[in-house]
């Protein structure tokens, strides 16, 4: 029985993805980050909606992940917001996620960003892309949740 993640431990979320995505798996993923980028994201300047994962010579790196520096950064530190950032998981993981990748239609999407031990994760999965007639539903579906808690809440009054 999976448990539900502390909402408090969250840095950020890239809700644009379950827009555009199907999800399949998902993995958590350690992240190889500077000391200023950790400061930043204990501030949340950090924006995941245009990130997206790649793997090079069988290691997984995010690209497009924005983390601005803090205007506090130290002066002899070039901070670089869309630095390409490594993700760090197990072999066996990697080797599965290259074959399914592989496959006509399938890409790692980055999901969230958290804290765990004092650590920063990423959660990424392997995702399918939506047609527009998926993306359609699924705005009609959001559409009706909305109009029945309307009705629900008038109701109550």
């Amino acid at each position: 029985m999976a448990t539900k993640p502390d909402t408090s431990s969250r840095i950020a979320d890239n809700k644009k993805a379950a827009f555009n995505y199907f999800f399949e798996e998902r993995f958590e993923a350690g992240m190889v980050l500077e000391g200023w980028e950790v400061k930043a994201l204990r501030e949340g300047k950090v924006q995941l909606t245009d990130g997206y994962v790649v793997i090079r010579n069988g290691e997984l790196f995010v690209i497009g992940c924005q983390i601005n520096a803090l205007h506090t950064a130290s002066s002899h530190v070039r901070p670089e917001a869309m630095r390409t950032r490594k993700l760090l998981l197990h072999k066996d993981e990697i080797r599965r996620l290259i074959g399914k990748v592989e496959q006509k239609g399938y890409t790692l999407v980055p999901l969230n960003l958290h804290w765990k031990s004092g650590r920063v994760k990423c959660d990424i999965a392997l995702a399918k892309g939506k047609a527009e007639h998926d993306k359609r539903d699924t705005i009609k579906d959001r559409e009706g949740k909305r109009e029945v808690e309307r009705a629900m809440k008038s109701r109550n009054r």
